[in-house]
């Protein structure tokens, strides 16, 4: 199942769902969206949508998906964005890819992608590595290239793992937390390259925020 979380995304939602439904079952979670994307959801047959009446953001959104998914019992959900910064015709590099419980994928083609992003991302990509099991994060072997990416594959085991847990995440901070847990409990991650194309971005100075107090949480917390 695909699953895309979804806040005033009127220009593009159809065009997402559309063509993420040709390879896959679609859950679109409204986030109280205040534009035209409940009314074009509407007309979209074949499709689950799950419309929150207050606003819960990306991991809200996330979950909620995950926790129908799993209810529904599909062995992998794939999470992908609603604005067409992920490429829908990408999904067989997931679907394809042999058992992970979290795979990643890595944005190596980058469009459009202004360089205070670039730095933002490789600058929080590093912090979020070496937060996923400090300090011995520092010196292992395996570096992920790209933990920020939310274009991503869940196993239900890791599904099932997530939503048994109390996740303190706000904003993006989602993909770090996600993450750790998965990584903590010793289940399988690896990374499929994607293309990211940079139409318009969430990412502010509250973002910011939020992702760097999520790894000092990590840092300073025991194992869970």
């Amino acid at each position: 199942m695909v699953i895309i979380p979804a806040y005033n995304e009127e220009k593009t939602i159809e065009e997402v769902v559309t063509r993420a439904g040709n390879y896959a079952d679609v859950c679109v979670i409204d986030d109280e969206s205040k534009d035209a994307t409940a009314e074009i959801l509407s007309r979209i047959d074949g499709i689950h949508v799950i419309h929150h009446t207050f606003r819960t953001h990306i991991p809200g959104g996330i979950l909620d998906g995950m926790e129908y998914a799993s209810e529904q019992g599909y062995d992998y959900a794939i999470t992908m964005d609603a604005g067409l910064s992920h490429n829908p015709d990408e999904i067989p590099v997931f679907t394809n890819h042999p058992y992970t419980d979290l795979t990643i994928g890595m944005r190596t083609i980058k469009i459009n992608t202004p360089m205070k992003r670039r730095i933002l991302s490789k600058s929080g990509n590093f912090i979020y590595n070496a937060s996923l099991d400090f300090p011995s994060s520092l010196f292992r072997k395996r570096y992920y290239k790209d933990i920020t990416s939310g274009f991503r594959r869940y196993s239900n085991k890791a599904m099932r793992l997530l939503l048994s847990k109390r996740m303190e995440s706000k904003t993006f901070d989602i993909l770090l937390e996600t993450t750790a847990y998965i990584y903590r409990h010793n289940l399988i991650i690896d990374e499929v390259p994607i293309t990211y194309s940079f139409s318009n971005s969430s990412l502010n100075s509250n973002v910011i925020k939020d992702c760097i107090v999520m790894s000092l949480r990590l840092i300073v917390q025991p194992r869970k």
